[in-house]
């Protein structure tokens, strides 16, 4: 079992940059493939990047490709999100989740067992 609490999240304004963290407590990070999430008003739960369990392999939504980057550090327990060029459409409150059984594809949040409380960012236009 893992346990996840984000930090990072603020007020930006579009084209600036923020970076997410996720520390993760409980045994054995290093099997857990790591993923971020975002929730919009009214919408439903997103996708954002995974990262493998070694952290060479990663995947993003089309959306956040070349702004965004997923990484990891397996002696930290840490998995950061670093975001860059934000958009106000990027306005979220981001999610950081794990699982031991699911693959860097999985896009869908009922494919992760763990979830963090989540963390507001806001990007201002």
């Amino acid at each position: 079992q893992v346990q996840l609490v984000e930090s990072g999240g603020g007020l930006v304004q579009a084209g600036g940059s923020l970076r997410l963290s996720c520390a993760a407590s409980g045994r054995d990070f290093s099997n857990y493939v790591m993923g971020w999430f975002r929730q919009a008003p009214g919408k439903e739960r997103a996708f954002v990047a995974a990262v493998s369990r070694s952290g060479i392999s990663t995947n993003y939504a089309d959306s956040v490709k070349g702004r965004f980057t997923i990484s990891r550090n397996n002696t930290k327990n840490t998995v950061d999100l670093q975001m860059n060029s934000l958009k106000p459409e990027d306005t979220a409150v981001y999610y950081c989740a794990a699982d031991r059984t699911a693959w860097i594809t999985a896009g869908r949040p009922q494919q992760y067992g763990y979830w963090g409380q989540g963390t507001q960012v806001t990007v201002s236009s």
